[in-house]
């Protein structure tokens, strides 16, 4: 791997993580979300949402527009934005402004994605691919180990607003980094034949079964995984006998553990093939999947080999795939194609939390009940994943 590439892979993986950081923050919180604003599971569910919302529209804005810019001044300016809507968050002192805060935030941070697989895949050939996604996932899991920990010690030991000011701030020395060393990124300008609506775009997208089968590949896994996610927390605490400090424990440890897996897992992907390991790693990942949605009280160190499990096998179930779902469109569209892909996924994080929230509910003794359904609904839709999984081919240029 050169200089250049090592900067731009390692760089984006920061940003991913204070986006990542951003997202995953609200559920550990949820518990206090909900004491403290008196409001419900799908109440909850829907300040979730609301950032997954938000990220649909930019989305499908950016899908117009990011394959018409050098990747570099697109990154400063979103990332700018979600900065600054993160910052915002922390003031927020009542449900309802921060559900609408979020929404801001959720309209910057939903491209972030999009670039940072956009910048790799045009960086990095496919048969490299496994690697690099493998890294940019390993952000993922440093949020967890290293970043939830810390943003739910700073809410227990000071106030929740803290950590929404740690993640923007942070942010801001990254941006720095981002402005001063990231190279610019115009390989892409080119080739490229920008389409002047998002009609044009999705009619192109629709002509191509191998490109439709990649975006539902990628709303199906995200809606698998995310509808377990939101209620994680607040299920240990309510049902397995967690504190809300014993809470930290869950992240720190299965984010550690996956810190490693998913660069292996990345490396496994480019030797062995991405569609052998999609399918090993999805089934063995249906074992957790079932065990943390009906894990009844137990001693803590169980419900952290269950908890770690799900860490270390979820995450890496998203990491061939993505390796095959960027390699299912050339580079000259590859911004667009990245976009509208991130439309879809925040549409199914958004749906996911939605029904999740539905399912959810609190009884009169305060424990949550339909977390199992939960777990059924994941487990079969993933199955789904695989079916389309298997068709999906490489494109040219890739």
């Amino acid at each position: 791997m050169s200089k250049e590439e090592k900067i731009i892979l390692y760089t984006l993986a920061c940003v991913n993580f204070t986006n990542i950081l951003d997202s995953m923050i609200m559920m550990p919180l949820g518990d206090i979300f909900m004491n403290l604003f008196d409001i419900s599971p799908g109440q909850f569910s829907l300040l979730v949402s609301s950032y997954a919302i938000g990220a649909f529209i930019s989305s499908i804005i950016g899908t117009i527009y990011l394959d018409r810019f050098d990747r570099k001044k697109a990154l400063i300016l979103i990332y700018g934005g979600f900065i600054v809507g993160t910052f915002l968050c922390g003031f927020s002192n009542s449900y309802a402004l921060l559900l609408s805060v979020r929404f801001i935030t959720g309209l910057f941070g939903g491209m972030i994605g999009a670039l940072a697989l956009s910048a790799v895949s045009d960086v990095f050939p496919f048969v490299r691919r496994g690697q690099a996604m493998g890294i940019l996932t390993a952000a993922f899991s440093a949020a967890a180990a290293m970043g939830v920990p810390l943003a739910l010690f700073l809410a227990d030991q000071i106030s929740w607003r803290v950590p929404f000011f740690f993640i923007a701030g942070l942010g801001l020395i990254i941006w720095i980094v981002l402005r001063l060393k990231f190279p610019p990124m115009v390989g892409h300008l080119s080739t490229i034949k920008p389409s002047k609506n998002i009609f044009t775009i999705l009619a192109l997208v629709r002509k191509d079964t191998n490109q439709t089968n990649a975006l539902l590949l990628s709303m199906i896994l995200v809606f698998g995984h995310f509808i377990i996610i939101p209620f994680i927390a607040p299920y240990m605490t309510r049902n397995v006998g967690f504190t809300q400090s014993q809470i930290t424990w869950i992240y720190l440890v299965g984010g550690t553990l996956t810190v490693f897996s998913a660069p292996f897992i990345g490396r496994i992907t480019d030797v062995y093939g991405a569609k052998k390991v999609f399918f090993s790693i999805m089934l063995a990942s249906f074992i957790p999947v079932v065990l943390i949605t009906h894990l009844p009280p137990v001693a803590i160190p169980v419900a952290l080999v269950v908890t770690s499990l799900f860490f270390i096998l979820g995450s890496g179930r998203m990491i061939a795939p993505q390796a095959m779902i960027t390699a299912s469109v050339g580079p000259e569209t590859r911004g667009s194609f990245m976009s509208l892909k991130s439309a879809l996924q925040q549409l199914s994080i958004a749906l996911a939390a939605f029904v999740s929230g539905l399912l959810v509910t609190e009884s009169s003794t305060g424990f949550l009940t339909g977390y199992n359904w939960v777990g059924y609904i994941s487990v079969s839709i993933c199955i789904v994943a695989l079916l389309i999984g298997k068709n999906l081919k490489v494109a040219a240029g890739n």
